[in-house]
């Protein structure tokens, strides 16, 4: 009966040790994942902070857990040849969400966008609202949401129309023949230094792209604040439009000439009106 009582009391003190040892697991898991976050955020974002403080603790409540299971007399070594076989079945089982995960661990790396950002990925263009190491969520312009996995953005082109502070607005515009291009470039920076979202620095471009088919076509850019992009554009366009109206200005419209072989004599036309009964 005596060593009963010793074998159960030397239970109950192994399993108070693996009760301490996931009580701490979770004390220093929970301590060590918010110092690292406010070292991390200073060169991470808040969504990379966040994914950076889950990996922490569960991998400190792992280390924990494998000491308490250590404590309640389970050998180590089983236990990592257990979790080695699963793994490796989990694996083949799971071939494209590992893919997923290592592309999301790449993506974190090098980080080309983050939360909030607007970015276009492959036909889709929203609002990134978060990234996960399985996928990103966006929200587009059109209020759907759009989960696309990490493999996908890590084979696509990816552009990101919010990383930096200003963007360059082309606007392209035909003019007739007939006009003189000097004072049409003269109108067009008139406009743009009127306007108070085009900026200054840099400068407004006039390029002439070539003969089109009924103008001269020309490309005019234009910086603004990324903030203001949208708005500057319609605004521009808008003035361009008042200011060739103003000066005199034509902006053509398609059109088809029919020539019967000599410019100058008029091309016959014959009406024939039908029967109508």
């Amino acid at each position: 009966m005596e060593w009963e009582k010793l074998l159960h009391a030397d239970l109950l003190l192994h399993l108070l040790r693996a009760s301490l040892y996931l009580l701490a697991g979770f004390v220093v898991a929970r301590i060590v994942s918010r110092l690292m976050g406010k070292v991390a955020s200073r060169k991470l974002d808040s969504h990379q902070v966040l994914i950076l403080g889950k990996v922490i603790r569960y991998a400190i409540l792992l280390l924990f857990f494998i000491s308490a299971l250590n404590e309640l007399g389970f050998s180590l070594s089983i236990l990592l040849g257990a979790a080695g076989i699963l793994t490796v079945a989990i694996g083949f089982a799971s071939q494209t969400s590992a893919s997923n995960l290592i592309s999301g661990l790449f993506l974190l790396g090098e980080r080309p966008f983050s939360v909030g950002d607007v970015v276009k990925i492959g036909g889709t263009t929203g609002e990134v609202i978060a990234i996960d190491l399985l996928s990103v969520k966006m929200r587009t312009f059109d209020n759907l949401y759009v989960r696309i996995p990490n493999e996908s953005i890590l084979k696509s082109e990816v552009t990101t129309l919010t990383k930096f502070p200003i963007r360059r607005m082309e606007i392209a515009v035909g003019v007739a023949y007939k006009e003189d291009l000097r004072r049409v470039k003269e109108i067009l920076l008139a406009v743009a230094n009127a306007n108070p979202n085009c900026l200054d620095e840099p400068a407004p471009v006039f390029i002439i792209t070539g003969f089109g088919s009924s103008s001269m076509d020309i490309l005019f850019c234009v910086w603004a604040r990324r903030e203001i992009f949208l708005d500057a554009r319609n605004a521009l366009y808008e003035e361009i439009k008042e200011a060739f109206d103003r000066n005199g200005i034509e902006i053509p419209f398609p059109h088809l000439s029919l020539y019967t072989g000599e410019v100058t004599r008029p091309f016959p036309v014959t009406l024939d009106q039908g029967r109508t009964d």
